[in-house]
């Protein structure tokens, strides 16, 4: 019992480990994609002097830790968001891995909740969501279809589940009620996570959107209306992914 033990927690370990390296390499998407920057061949820079970075300034959470938050050089505030994306992709691997089990689909869902946390930080900034990154979810999305090829009408239906009503909702709206990133990601999660889930991930987005919202509004006491919705339908694929089931079926026992 014991060995067990020791052994999952040696796997989550270098679980947190793998997602916090990717999470240093998800603050490199969030601040080129937006600008078109190439993403493979310049190399990580301080965005005040310009000083290109070591090695050991790249070192996820611990670099900053140890640089106070601070370039190394021009002795400029980095901005806290590195360390969370870091720190906030590590903990949900752990989350997605402790709760599926390290096997093909944990790694999906991995590699879809990375691209989640880029998406809602663009989303925050720019109000657009960039559609190479749902084309990514589509991509993993695809891959799940072939592994569970007996569950295929599921994850089809999915795709058009909740995009259709959006695309029709932007449509009705000239484009006011929803935007059109938010329609692609939809589609694309539908097909990772199946026309339930899905339609879960819809409806939990939209109550968490509505609360913070609205909360947001009465702290800044504005009456800002433009909602960026892909950072709250993100945290409601991201529950559907790893509770969705069991979310469904305690609702329909109340039906029971």
């Amino acid at each position: 019992m014991q060995a067990e033990l020791i052994l999952l927690i040696t796997i989550m370990i270098v679980v947190f480990m793998y997602g916090i390296v990717i999470g240093s390499f998800l603050n490199v998407l969030i601040y080129r994609i937006p600008l078109k920057e190439n993403i493979a061949t310049q190399r990580s820079h301080c965005m005040s002097c310009g000083y290109q970075l070591k090695w050991y300034d790249l070192v996820p959470l611990v670099s900053y830790i140890m640089l106070r938050g601070r370039c190394r050089k021009c002795k400029k505030k980095i901005s806290i968001q590195y360390p969370l994306v870091e720190l906030a992709n590590g903990l949900g691997y752990v989350l997605i891995v402790s709760g599926t089990g390290l096997n093909l689909l944990s790694i999906l869902f991995c590699l879809c909740f990375s691209i989640l946390i880029v998406i809602s930080v663009i989303d925050i900034r720019t109000y657009e969501i960039p559609f190479s990154l749902n084309v990514a979810i589509g991509i993993l999305g695809f891959i799940r279809c072939i592994i569970d090829y007996d569950n295929l009408l599921n994850y089809i239906i999915g795709f058009f589940a909740v995009s259709v009503p959006l695309l029709l909702l932007a449509i009705l709206t000239k484009g006011r009620g929803m935007g059109g990133g938010d329609i692609k990601l939809m589609a694309a999660a539908g097909l990772l996570l199946g026309w339930k889930n899905i339609i879960l991930a819809l409806a939990l987005g939209s109550i968490v959107g509505s609360i913070i919202h609205i909360a947001l509004m009465r702290i800044k006491k504005s009456k800002e209306r433009v909602l960026a919705f892909g950072p709250y339908l993100s945290i409601g694929i991201f529950i559907a992914m790893l509770y969705g089931d069991q979310l469904i079926s305690w609702y329909l026992n109340f039906f029971v």
